[in-house]
């Protein structure tokens, strides 16, 4: 089922601060599939622990996106307690260990995550034709009204 376009132009408040968690993995060894699959494997489960449970967890949404080598999952947290409480809930807390304990310092296969917290007013977006995505799903999405209409007043700077 193809997702809903919204035609024209829209963006989201900025009234919130936010946590932007960006996380994935990269193949350095593509033959070293016992390394790499079940770190990917992992995420699926955890992915749906997430939606099942947003308002509980601070959850708000995700992206993600697979290239050759490398994944990344871009994900929109309520606030920095709700994310690193959540690396302690049982299906992250396995995957972590079972990655320590098969992976550790193998070279096969790397992970890497970064953590930004965001306050309110100091980000923006727009989407113009475009279904929910990225700070549009997280957050209330609206259309474009003239208080809106430039990236300066989406950022309160005029």
């Amino acid at each position: 089922m193809a997702k809903q376009l919204f035609t024209g132009r829209f963006t989201t408040e900025n009234e919130e601060d936010i946590v932007v968690f960006i996380i994935g993995m990269r193949v350095n060894n593509r033959l070293a599939v016992h390394k790499w699959f079940p770190v990917f494997q992992a995420m699926p489960g955890m992915i749906k622990e997430l939606y099942t449970n947003k308002e509980d967890l601070g959850f708000l949404s995700m992206e993600s996106y697979f290239g050759l080598r490398t994944t990344v999952m871009f994900q929109y947290w309520r606030s920095l307690d709700d994310l690193l409480a959540y690396a302690k809930f049982e299906k992250h807390l396995t995957a972590w260990k079972n990655f320590n304990q098969k992976v550790g310092t193998n070279r096969a296969v790397g992970i890497y995550h970064e953590t930004y917290q965001v306050k309110k007013g100091n980000y923006e977006s727009l989407y113009g034709n475009m279904p929910y995505y990225g700070l549009g799903k997280a957050l209330k999405h609206i259309p474009v009204a003239t208080k809106h209409e430039s990236a300066r007043k989406r950022l309160k700077l005029d």
